[in-house]
């Protein structure tokens, strides 16, 4: 990723209507030159729309996009720069590979030797230099989605939009094809800007992720910031599980939760507010039997349901302090062997303060 002060693409307080619907509201956002960033958020967030925008299909309502220092806000489609792959990959069935490709080019004042050139070499790019003669219709969705992106990249855009290009494919080729596209990417240098609502896509190939809710930005982050340290309950929730308790403020740095309290992370909420106590199944410490003399936020709780999920175990957990909810853990495969954990046993857990976080109930 270049330096953070290498903006490419800078938006600002972007707005789009469809008569009464706001869809985006007052979006701000810069992306770095060479950066991947990734929209993420549930359907009807936005992240499409933005997209849309960016592109000049969907003009802003308000608002200004600034591409490489140059105002493209009101400019159409044609007149941008970029490269575009959407889910339906959108080949022309009637046309070869070859021809596909080569489409976006022949508008270029390229001499036909130069487009043969730059198409086998974008066939090679691609990892499919014997596909050139076939058509569409011939390949796999993995392999038509490759040469949309070849198709995308030919005229060598300072931009590429991918909108969800993967959503449309099976799991072990999305698996695959990512790491391509990121490989890609990197290897390019292309400022790319890619839409999905798959939460482990964006947290794989995103340099940065923004989440959207509503029409509005959520946070914009690192993968890691925005798993490990979420700015609402919403972002909480929506990457990754994680375990919500209905709890009440003790302290700058502790919650109440079912009379008992527990050190957590230093919160701003007054004394007695009602607040949401998360942690994550992975966070979450098992002792076994015997409890640690130095453990703070220790619990004996007693063990529910078990799922065995290939490199973990997901177990429910039971207190009286969580009334009628299960707390949720994932331990390992080793863990649950030394500590001989078992469904109807007691065992004790640790709740890390540094993990324990402290959110309003209003975001929920």
């Amino acid at each position: 990723m270049k330096p953070a002060d290498n903006v490419y693409l800078s938006i600002r307080n972007l707005w789009k209507a469809f008569g009464d619907f706001l869809a985006l509201k007052d979006i701000s956002l810069d992306i770095n030159d060479g950066e991947l960033v990734c929209f993420l958020g549930p359907s009807g967030c936005g992240k499409t729309t933005l997209l849309r925008a960016i592109a000049g299909l969907d003009l802003q309502t308000r608002g200004t996009v600034i591409q490489d220092g140059k105002d493209v806000s009101n400019l159409p489609p044609s007149m941008r720069d970029f490269g575009i792959v959407f889910q339906s990959y959108a080949l022309f069935p009637n046309l070869t590979i070859e021809k596909n490709i080569a489409f976006g080019l022949e508008n270029t004042n390229r001499s036909k030797p130069e487009i043969n050139a730059r198409v086998a070499e974008l066939l090679e790019l691609v990892g499919l230099p014997e596909q050139g003669s076939k058509y569409p219709a011939q390949l796999s969705g993995g392999q038509q989605q490759r040469i949309a992106l070849a198709r995308a990249i030919a005229t060598s855009p300072g931009l590429l939009l991918l909108d969800e290009p993967l959503s449309a494919l099976d799991a072990k080729v999305r698996v695959y094809l990512r790491h391509e596209i990121k490989d890609l990417q990197r290897k390019l240098g292309v400022t790319t800007v890619m839409v999905t609502h798959d939460q482990e896509e964006a947290l794989a190939l995103a340099d940065r992720i923004v989440v959207m809710d509503q029409g509005t930005i959520e946070q914009v982050g690192t993968p890691t910031q925005i798993y490990r340290e979420p700015a609402s309950l919403f972002v909480a929730d929506f990457i990754g599980e994680m375990n919500q308790i209905t709890a009440a403020a003790a302290s700058p740095d502790s919650v109440s939760i079912g009379g008992r309290t527990l050190t957590s992370r230093s919160h701003s909420f007054v004394k007695g507010a009602g607040v949401i106590a998360a942690i994550r199944p992975e966070d979450i410490i098992p002792h076994g039997k015997d409890t640690p003399a130095d453990a703070a936020n220790t619990l004996t709780v007693r063990m529910g349901d078990m799922e065995f999920l290939g490199a973990f175990w997901r177990c429910r957990l039971q207190h009286e302090i969580f009334g009628e909810h299960e707390l949720i853990a994932d331990f390992s495969i080793n863990a649950v062997r030394r500590l001989d954990l078992a469904e109807g046993r007691d065992i004790s857990i640790e709740l890390p303060a540094s993990r324990l976080m402290v959110f309003t109930p209003a975001e929920a």
